[in-house]
């Protein structure tokens, strides 16, 4: 119940109300069925036996009324659990999807997409059927039972003590169904997330699946990743469906011996037929809230996993947050970067850094390039800078700021970044080049993607910058979807600009034509270039070569060319490529 606290934060007024408003519906609902069959009892023992029809016609009409008040309130009562309950799963995925928008990329990496998104979908909403379920069934059924006894002890103080035996009788086997099913759901949620990733990453990646002929092996896939699932909530449902028997068991042993002992009072002549007919009903109604009451407390097991899963997401320590406000640096003055003695470590250990005593000084509108082989953590190395990381030891610093000083959206917004993987989201081009400007007049839009040499293809289409992008810009080439990328950057004005491998799908003649842009355009802005091709940077202020997450040498091409044997290696190769093409 912590988690369900836990997760009611936040909830909107209305829906409060609503979760309120339901269970004194159901109460008042359950009076009315509690009061029927006393009713229908005084109609067998007083006007059937009497043979009064009168009687008869006014208890009958009562009870006709009191069965209808009863449906009314049961049918307001399902509207009010139903609006509170959508509400409250409003509430959760807001606060889950907002949470998630605070993440570091640390965070992001602590839990899986596929994750995520079974957080957000499954976990959600069997949170959601619990709550509704709690607002009403853990009303009705405690509060049924109760008057239920209550009304028994009043026709036969006796019999009433037969409930007494069998309550144990389902108490027990629910206990240990409870306690043996909750780790075999939690099994089965794990096994839902990595279904979920299964068909994620074969839906991402449909086009390598088809072009490669994998469809057969990706439905083997998704078997095995089913099959998973079905296994463990078939174990989980093996212990779960055993309640119903056990639940039925008692019911019917109780109803033979309320028969027994009721028949002998009557022929003692110590109890009516209509009491003992009003006597069975009440049994009923014990007996199917006991029922209730272990499907309750079954569906809470079931939905402890997902609780909980959804809080560890809401209670996941985000470990980059923005300085104190009070003391926070709130603008950037320039471009400049120092990175001092800097390792940086994904799980905070020192024995598994993948940067290691990094230290760079470089001025405001300078032009630096990067280079080095795969697994040398350029890219890590790019992402300290915008605070995408926080650094193991050491300091960086941005415009003479140790970037910890500063509000994270400050920080952010100086800082544009190309990442290798180029995404774009579903909707128009324009819509997608306001994400670094929203307020981007048509003339400055056009400005950028002349200068990211995007505009020529994009006035090409029919609808030119109001063309519909499918999602993640499917219906563009990569060296398009590139350059759109980058003049999204451009949008923002930056202090810095970092392209980490953002040209690799344009031809070398675009992609001199992009820096060509970009150095007249872009002055005093700090760029830093990722890239694997030599000509790409060789222009460059600076270059830094890495090698194993270290710095292993820094200069201009000359320089390199001179003291860098990787530098060397890597252009040689690059030259022999190109005079191979050539001779082609």
């Amino acid at each position: 119940m912590n988690s369900l606290k836990k997760l009611l934060v936040g909830l909107e007024k209305r829906f409060k109300v609503s979760a309120l408003v339901a269970p004194l519906l159901i109460m008042g609902e359950v009076l009315l069925e509690v009061l029927i069959p006393l009713i229908m009892a005084r109609i067998i023992d007083v006007g059937i036996s009497n043979h009064d029809v009168g009687y008869v016609v006014k208890y009958g009409l009562i009870m006709i009324l009191a069965a209808l008040a009863s449906l009314g309130f049961g049918v307001f009562a399902g509207k009010y659990a139903a609006v509170a309950s959508v509400g409250f799963a409003r509430n959760i995925r807001r606060r889950l999807f907002n949470k998630i928008q605070d993440f570091s990329f640390g965070n992001v990496d602590k839990f899986s997409t596929s994750s995520l998104i079974t957080r957000l979908t499954t976990d959600v909403t069997n949170t959601q059927n619990t709550f509704q379920m709690i607002i009403r069934m853990c009303i009705r059924s405690p509060f049924m039972f109760v008057s239920a006894i209550i009304m028994s002890f009043y026709i036969n103080s006796k019999m009433a003590l037969i409930f007494l035996a069998a309550i144990p009788l389902i108490a027990i086997p629910a206990a240990i169904i409870m306690k043996k099913a909750f780790p075999r759901f939690q099994e089965m949620m794990k096994n839902y997330d990595l279904l979920n990733g299964t068909v994620q990453e074969n839906l991402i990646g449909i086009r390598a699946v088809k072009a490669f002929v994998r469809e057969k092996d990706e439905i083997e896939r998704f078997k095995i990743a089913a099959n998973a699932v079905r296994t463990t909530q078939v174990k989980a449902e093996k212990l779960v469906i055993l309640n119903m028997p056990i639940m039925q068991l008692v019911m019917y042993l109780s109803i033979i011996a309320i028969l027994w002992f009721g028949g002998n009072f009557i022929i003692a002549g110590s109890m009516q037929v209509g009491e003992l007919i009003s006597f069975i009903t009440y049994l009923t109604q014990i007996l199917m809230s006991l029922m209730m009451i272990s499907m309750i407390f079954v569906m809470l097991v079931i939905s402890k996993a997902s609780m909980n899963r959804i809080v560890e997401v809401l209670d996941e320590e985000v470990d980059i947050k923005s300085a104190e406000k009070s003391k926070a640096v709130s603008s950037v003055k320039d471009g400049s970067i120092k990175f001092e003695n800097v390792s940086f470590s994904y799980d905070k250990q020192e024995s598994t850094a993948v940067l290691r005593n990094i230290n760079v000084d470089i001025k405001s509108g300078m032009t630096v390039g990067i280079v080095g082989g795969i697994g040398s953590s350029k890219t890590t190395f790019v992402q300290l800078i915008p605070r995408l990381y926080d650094v193991l030891s050491g300091k960086v610093e941005v415009g003479g700021v140790n970037v910890k000083d500063y509000e994270l959206e400050t920080l952010r917004n100086s800082v544009a970044m190309v990442l290798q993987k180029n995404v774009l989201f579903s909707g128009t081009i324009k819509e997608n080049l306001k994400w670094g400007n929203e307020n981007a007049t048509d003339e400055e839009i056009i400005a950028a993607c002349k200068a990211a040499s995007a505009h020529d293809f994009v006035s090409s289409f029919p609808n030119g910058y109001e063309t519909e992008l499918g999602q993640g810009g499917v219906n563009l080439s990569g060296g398009q979807k590139q350059r759109l990328c980058i003049a999204r950057a451009l949008l923002k004005q930056p202090k810095i600009l970092i392209l980490d491998d953002s040209t690799s799908a344009v031809d070398t003649a675009t992609d001199a034509a992009i820096r060509k842009n970009l150095a007249s355009t872009l002055n005093n802005t700090t760029k830093i270039i990722i890239a694997q091709r030599i000509s790409s940077i060789q222009d460059a202020d600076v270059i830094y070569v890495l090698d194993e997450g270290e710095i292993v040498d820094f200069g201009n091409h000359e320089k390199l060319l001179e003291t860098c044997e990787i530098y060397k290696e890597v252009y040689e190769s690059q030259l022999k490529g190109n005079d191979f093409d050539e001779a082609e």
